[in-house]
């Protein structure tokens, strides 16, 4: 008989949803209401905004990079819209164009500098969090509500799903976003460029690939996501500040490296990425419905289980790395 083998890429991956399966089975045992299809939807509602920017990171890891300033750029997209929407009274309509295209931009830059000067991400991506935070206040030190009747009809409608469940609008945003980076990742020579990236930047270069143009494209991308995270995060808030998703980067960079991809690039999971953001959402349900812990248990839960996923990480390479010198 054929020996079975485990397939070490996959591992991690498996580890992450067999985590959320088991956080989510014992939040059930022990809560009265917690095992319901609209709890498990509530952390999709939740968390719709950090689920897109974690996707866009996790396309900036899998090449080797790191985005710190993508919490920043939340903050003065939700701030910029509120200017526009309630003092300078421009349409929605052209407002998330607009917000999309700064993104977009904003993102461009970031990997020119990386590529064309060779500056480290660490450096830029954190002069890009100084940027967008500080422009924040520019605009104003105040929070700004958004009244605007299309934010606010977005904000509260919700899309009947069947067992008397409901979605919002945003989670239907990641969901859809969700797709987008899989098939990115998975069928199209962008992705197939971008693990090469992260595997190694120097054999990608001898094999003719097009490195510069993919590297730059993925902090776009990835500045894209952060807008968009950004407007989601509008309607899900309905207010600019300047202290909006202080540290949210960090808890984008846990949810991707919890799904599976290592801080060393070269691999990545986008699902893995979804579940990674679920199991920070499942753990908040938790001590919501336990009722008497301070929330920042959630913060110290990551922080564990972040690195476990690393060391675990680097036992799956080094084990790999092990097989390959026995080959």
């Amino acid at each position: 008989m054929k020996k079975l083998q485990l397939n070490y890429k996959f591992i991690s991956l498996y580890i992450t949803i067999l985590l959320f399966a088991l956080l989510f089975a014992a939040g059930s045992v022990l809560y009265t209401g917690f095992f319901s299809l609209q709890v498990l939807l509530n952390m999709l509602i939740d968390n719709a905004f950090l689920i897109i920017t974690a996707l866009g990171m996790t396309f900036v890891l899998i090449i080797g990079g790191i985005d710190l300033s993508v919490g920043a750029v939340i903050a003065l997209v939700c701030m910029l819209s509120a200017h526009l929407l309630e003092h300078v009274q421009l349409s929605p309509f052209i407002v998330i164009p607009l917000m999309l295209l700064l993104g977009v931009f904003f993102g461009l830059g970031q990997g020119v500098l990386i590529h064309y000067f060779k500056i480290q991400p660490f450096i830029v991506t954190l002069g890009g969090m100084f940027l967008a935070r500080g422009l924040c206040y520019v605009i104003s030190i105040d929070t700004i509500m958004i009244t605007d009747p299309f934010y606010q009809m977005v904000s509260t409608y919700r899309i009947p799903l069947p067992f008397d469940t409901s979605i919002t609008i945003s989670v239907l945003i990641a969901l859809l976003t969700l797709l987008g980076a899989l098939y990115l990742a998975n069928f199209t020579k962008f992705g197939r460029t971008a693990y090469a990236i992260g595997g190694s930047e120097q054999s990608a270069v001898l094999m003719g690939l097009p490195v510069a143009r993919t590297k730059i494209l993925v902090y776009a991308l990835n500045g894209f996501c952060s807008t968009l995270a950004g407007i989601v995060f509008s309607f899900y808030m309905l207010s600019g500040y300047g202290l909006h998703t202080v540290g949210l980067e960090m808890d984008a960079i846990a949810s991707a490296v919890i799904g599976g991809t290592p801080l060393t690039g070269g691999a990545g999971f986008m699902t893995g990425t979804l579940f990674g953001v679920l199991i920070q959402g499942v753990i908040q349900t938790l001590i919501m419905f336990q009722g008497t812990l301070s929330s920042w248990w959630t913060k110290i839960a990551i922080a564990a289980l972040l690195c476990i996923f690393i060391v675990l990480q680097r036992l799956i390479i080094s084990r790999k790395d092990s097989r390959k010198a026995l080959a």
